[in-house]
């Protein structure tokens, strides 16, 4: 009996020194209550407060720490409803009733409503506490930026045109479904082997004639869907969903539609700005990072210091230049954290002398670029210091590359743009939890 007893302590015990992050952030959220505050309005947002029937919609706290457990551990949804009746651990840590867990599709209804800008929020709290216990202290910076690609095949006109083909069918498809008078023409069998034509043609006239004759079903789909759209008839609530859905769908097509008629039958230059790479993912921006390889996604600007956490991140839309975002960086620095540093060193696509002064203004003492054009000269007090900087300054790569690697952040599969961020920040916070976590083990 006695060992069934010990055994059984052992086992309701929570052994956080095994699971020193999860420990880490349980002491930070008991000791710092308002970190959970921070993200209540959007979690308890659409919800009517009752006295009557079983409350059994997770708490704000629950919602909170199951999303920072997700993150840290690079779980799906699915993934974190087994833990927390698999883990012990993950019980604790949630804080949830062992005999009454949370479905995946009530985690992802609750986290998903957080916001970035409160995100971003949270992540300036949990670096000033990281601050005031000593761990940063905002003397040295350092910036740099990365790419987060978007979760989409590589675009090009004729996929696109396939793609908005075969979703217009899907749509009318589940219309059909629901209203059984309702019927339409099927043109996808015809559309796809047009599109495996284009695919191996070669030849700029015969690729020309298939994009026209891809171009003739795109409009018979298209006047389908208007058709549909303007007859809107009598239906029920899953019906007129699918009826918006075909809706939003047709300004896409009819987009999609300038587009390729532009660049494959007229022969002119598309901007980039006039261009959708995605049906699915339509925020996404073409990147093109010096002379790399052209990517589709999001431009993130990362900014850290000596102790390798993450201050301040930016997720962009568009290709802004990187000279754009230095001072946007420095102000967000001082702002949140009421503190000028001392050192500040950047990748050579920064450097500018408007950057400079700007720094100088806001008094910084050391400025270093890692590179220099012209009359432009970095500004430090020794010929030392700027090597130095200049080498501490190349560790910011390695930071990226452990939030991209360890976090799954080099594609986002999180969809729409205001996820997209989300998933961004909740990755860095991830992060930073990580390198409290190891700087705080370091100093016992």
């Amino acid at each position: 009996m006695k060992l069934f007893e010990d055994f059984k302590i052992k086992f309701e015990r929570p052994d956080w020194s095994r699971n020193l992050e999860l420990g880490l952030i349980d002491t930070i959220l008991e000791q710092h209550p308002h970190l959970i505050t921070l993200l209540e309005e959007d979690i308890t947002r659409g919800q009517k407060s009752s006295v009557f029937g079983r409350k059994d919609t997770p708490s704000v706290e629950q919602i909170v720490r199951a999303a920072i457990y997700k993150e840290l551990k690079g779980l799906e949804y699915r993934e974190l409803e087994y833990h927390q009746t698999d883990s012990r651990i993950c019980a604790t840590f949630i804080k949830i009733d062992d005999l009454r867990p949370y479905s995946f599709q009530v985690y992802h209804k609750y986290i998903s409503q957080i916001s970035s800008d409160n995100l971003q929020k949270l992540l300036v709290e949990l670096n000033k506490i990281a601050i005031n216990e000593g761990l940063e202290d905002i003397e040295k910076l350092r910036q740099d930026s990365t790419i987060v690609e978007t979760n989409i095949h590589y675009p090009t006109n004729n996929s696109i045109l396939w793609d908005c083909i075969k979703e217009a069918h899907r749509l009318l498809g589940h219309l059909s479904e629901e209203i059984n008078t309702f019927s339409y023409r099927d043109y996808t069998t015809q559309a796809k082997k047009t599109y495996y034509k284009i695919n191996i043609i070669k030849g700029q006239d015969k690729r020309v004639e298939l994009f026209r004759k891809q171009l003739v079903l795109f409009v018979k789909t298209i006047n389908q869907v208007s058709n549909v759209i303007k007859k809107n008839p009598f239906c029920g609530i899953e019906a007129m969903a699918l009826i918006l859905q075909l809706e939003r769908h047709l300004e896409v097509m009819n987009l999609v539609y300038d587009m390729v008629y532009l660049k494959e039958i007229k022969g002119e230059k598309v901007p980039n700005e006039s261009k959708i790479y995605s049906i699915y993912e339509q925020h996404t921006d073409i990147i093109v990072k010096g002379g790399r390889e052209v990517k589709f996604g999001h431009k993130v600007d990362l900014c850290s210091g000596k102790s390798n956490l993450v201050l301040n991140c930016q997720v962009l839309r568009g290709n802004p230049s990187d000279t754009e975002l230095f001072a946007p960086t420095v102000d967000a620095i001082v702002d949140n954290y009421c503190k000028v540093p001392r050192d500040y060193a950047t990748d050579g696509g920064y450097a500018s002398l408007v950057n400079q002064n700007h720094a100088k203004e806001k008094g910084i003492t050391n400025i270093v670029f890692n590179k220099v054009v012209g009359s432009l000269q970095n500004i430090a007090s020794s010929k030392n210091i700027e090597t130095r900087l200049k080498k501490w300054r190349s560790g910011m790569e390695a930071v990226i590359s452990n939030i991209k690697r360890g976090y799954n952040l080099a594609c986002c599969t999180w969809k729409g743009w205001e996820h997209f961020v989300a998933k961004v920040l909740w990755s860095i916070i991830a992060y930073n939890i990580r390198v409290m976590t190891t700087l705080v083990v370091s100093r016992i």
